[in-house]
């Protein structure tokens, strides 16, 4: 069991940011994510996006905030359970909170904030038939947590972007038998992302099917075939594999929050701008989640949030206490 003073739920960029602003104030904070990594759409979706409206930076590439935020925060300590999703949220008393992730992780906190961005992200699967019964262990995955897993196996990934071609020259390393499928025959990755997995066709290190699609996984008990449907001739070809990685990104959505009773409008967490606190008290929502009058979906609203919403977490915590920052200098460098 996981014991913090802050649960924050989203580890994108305002769920960083509110590392420091909880830290400023002796609260120590644990972000959960379903994603593997932290930085949200950041990291997962453009790390290599320029970013032009944060303050002090003409121009940030979008992981390098990230990997700023992540130094920002590191004074505080703060801990992390990555790779799962939170299920179930409950209130016990007044003041303390139990989340449960969907892989039985427990999170004791006396607040929870909310910074999922534009909410849970869940993988977009294909059509592919018996999908489903192959999830949960059994040889189909959305996303790769630990690549060692797959040391010696069989895998077909299927995918044109970046993350499908950064995983192929990863594990055609790794893996045994690396098959690579995709719809087209142009990518949607970088362009010396998609030279590196062509030289890797070309030498044999791998096995490229092109203008493919999914189309079935077949197996016993586990994964153990592949099938494939040529978009042009409709003829069909198995592959030998024991894992399946599918590819196609995320799709946000609210997921469990929707039956946390919490108030929502179209998607959005409603909030009061006093403090962003929510119909519950002890729950916050922060950044591009939640909805107000005049609401705009930026990051650097989302750091205001984040401090609005952590003073305020502070006397929700500390009723009757005021908290006053007191700023010191060793060596020339301010510390607090």
């Amino acid at each position: 069991m996981i014991s913090t003073d802050i649960a924050v739920i989203g580890a994108g960029p305002v769920g960083l940011f509110a590392i420091f602003e909880a830290g400023l104030l002796k609260m120590r904070c644990h972000l959960i994510d379903y994603l593997p990594q932290v930085g949200g759409q950041l990291s997962e979706i453009y790390p290599k996006k320029p970013i032009y409206d944060i303050p002090g930076y003409p121009s940030v590439l979008a992981q390098e905030l990230v990997d700023n935020l992540m130094e920002q925060a590191k004074p505080f300590h703060p801990s992390f359970t990555l790779g799962e999703r939170i299920e179930g949220l409950e209130k016990r008393g007044e003041a303390d909170f139990v989340l449960t992730t969907n892989m039985g992780t427990i999170i004791e906190a006396k607040v929870v904030v909310i910074a999922g961005g534009l909410g849970c992200f869940e993988p977009r699967k294909p059509a592919v038939e018996n999908l489903e019964q192959f999830e949960n262990g059994k040889g189909v995955n959305y996303m790769i947590l630990d690549p060692e897993k797959y040391r010696d196996q069989k895998m077909v990934i299927a995918g044109g972007g970046d993350s499908a071609l950064d995983w192929t020259i990863y594990l055609a390393e790794v893996c045994s038998e690396l098959t690579l499928v995709h719809r087209s025959e142009s990518f949607r990755g970088a362009p010396d992302s998609v030279a590196k997995v062509m030289a890797l066709a070309e030498s044999g290190k791998i096995n490229l099917v092109l203008n493919s699609n999914l189309h079935a996984v077949h197996g016993s008990d586990k994964l153990e075939h592949v099938e494939i449907v040529q978009n042009r001739t409709m003829e069909k070809s198995m592959v030998e594999a024991a894992h399946l990685i599918p590819l196609f990104g995320l799709s946000p959505k609210l997921g469990p929050i929707e039956d946390w009773n919490l108030n929502i409008s179209k998607s959005a967490i409603e909030v009061n701008t006093d403090d962003y606190s929510t119909n519950i008290p002890g729950i916050y929502a922060i950044g591009d989640i939640n909805t107000y009058t005049n609401k705009l979906k930026l990051i650097l609203c989302g750091f205001h949030e984040a401090a609005l919403m952590s003073h305020s977490a502070y006397s929700y915590m500390n009723p009757g206490i005021k908290y006053t920052m007191k700023y010191t200098t060793v060596n020339g460098v301010s510390e607090f």
